[in-house]
């Protein structure tokens, strides 16, 4: 179900929004904004997870102007905002019964989806190789070999 997913690009009238899978129903992606929704909902995403605090953007891309749309487009939309000082244990597994709980495929998003991708990395930490988890991650996108001492089992 998940490979149908790969790769979705389509445009909006700020960037062009590529969503990358990374592993099942988890794919991530750059900033998107209230023009992309209805593409999102065609492509079958079920779950919209917004990682970037609203204070790295305008009003316009806020969280509660995102959710307006997302929401009345029949998505669920949850908001998990990341950055290097509040991905702790506690946020990790938040985001990842956030992906659990979905219906559906998963977009998170943040400003370019690192934060997103080395979060689903960081939740897959003990339950999958380290190697595993960089090869998925890297095949999308995003090289994170820095984490590495983070994926490992003793971690």
């Amino acid at each position: 179900m998940a490979d149908e997913f790969d790769n979705i690009n389509h445009k909006s009238y700020r960037i062009l929004m590529t969503a990358q899978h990374i592993y099942g129903r988890y794919h991530v992606s750059p900033q998107i904004d209230i023009a992309d929704v209805d593409d999102l909902k065609k492509a079958g995403f079920t779950t919209i997870i917004c990682n970037r605090p609203d204070f790295e953007v305008p009003l316009e891309l806020q969280s509660k102007v995102i959710k307006v749309a997302v929401e009345a487009a029949g998505m669920r939309f949850e908001v998990l905002p990341l950055s290097s000082h509040s991905m702790d244990r506690n946020a990790i597994a938040h985001q990842f019964e956030l992906v659990e709980q979905s219906q559906g495929p998963v977009l998170a998003y943040c400003a370019s989806g690192t934060r997103c991708t080395i979060i689903w990395a960081l939740s897959q930490a003990g339950l999958r190789d380290a190697e595993e988890i960089l090869s998925l991650t890297a095949q999308a996108g995003y090289p994170l070999d820095g984490l590495r001492p983070y994926l490992t089992k003793s971690s």
